[in-house]
């Protein structure tokens, strides 16, 4: 089981889960597509993959925009020689009671979540299908299997993804296809630093209290999950060949959610 000699594309590459997923890729020799809406960032990273040894070539792609992610995932397979795993991370998080939440950023979450999986995962398809199959990895959250407050789309999402992993698995098998789910607990990127003062102030509570009290406490130690742990499940998922892995979600979050 092993990423060597593979091409991967990563959507939300740029920073957070999906850059250090990227890297963990790199130093065990997969090559790759660093696909983000952020050309600055995006270029970035990708001059930090070549670094490591690896290829590396960028995709500007907004996930909700049809036209750009078809046109992504082919830029990727004409750079990079194909495409062989789809980590489709890229994501956002707007926290707000149901009440008060807009239909606008209702819309704009669940595009960014559910529509950006379906369209990357369908023009990925497409090339895997063609070749000799692949590995779709879906990034969830423990939010796919349990519900917070203030968290209705995202919740609603990450629920979703689970679902479309299942028909792709069953969908992709007879072509070499398998889909799984990760689904970590809170990581400490900029996404989930953006979320603790925005919980304290619709809870009115510290911020401490929401790292202890809310974030973390149902975990067994109290401890953050970090981006090596998820780079570290989605290193195993791309390597893994057989239909025994599949349809499958995979929870990391130090005991949070124990099925």
């Amino acid at each position: 089981m092993s990423v060597k000699g593979k091409v991967a594309l990563i959507t939300g590459a740029a920073s957070g889960i999906g850059k250090r997923i990227a890297e963990v890729y790199a130093d065990n020799g997969c090559h790759i597509a660093i696909a983000d809406i952020n050309p600055t960032a995006a270029d970035a990273a990708a001059a930090e993959i070549r670094a490591r040894g690896v290829k590396a070539t960028t995709v500007i792609m907004d996930v909700t925009d049809e036209a750009a992610v078809d046109a992504g995932v082919d830029k990727c397979v004409k750079d990079l020689g194909g495409i062989d795993i789809l980590v489709s991370n890229a994501g956002i998080q707007i926290v707000n009671p149901i009440e008060n939440f807009s239909y606008a950023d209702w819309k704009k979450l669940m595009a960014i979540h559910v529509d950006g999986a379906f369209l990357t995962t369908r023009a990925a398809l497409r090339h895997m299908y063609a070749g000799k199959g692949g590995a779709i990895i879906y990034m969830g959250s423990v939010h796919s299997k349990e519900a917070s407050k203030l968290k209705a789309p995202y919740v609603t999402a990450k629920h979703g993804l689970i679902g479309l992993a299942k028909v792709v698995a069953k969908e992709g098998a007879a072509h070499n296809v398998r889909a799984n789910v990760i689904c970590p607990g809170f990581v400490r990127t900029p996404l989930v630093d953006k979320q603790i003062p925005e919980q304290a102030k619709e809870l009115g509570i510290s911020e401490a209290d929401v790292i202890r009290n809310v974030m973390l406490k149902d975990t067994v130690d109290g401890e953050f999950t970090t981006v090596d742990d998820v780079a570290n499940v989605a290193l195993f998922l791309g390597g893994f060949e057989t239909n025994a892995l599949t349809g499958q979600s995979l929870v990391v979050s130090h005991g949070w959610f124990m099925q």
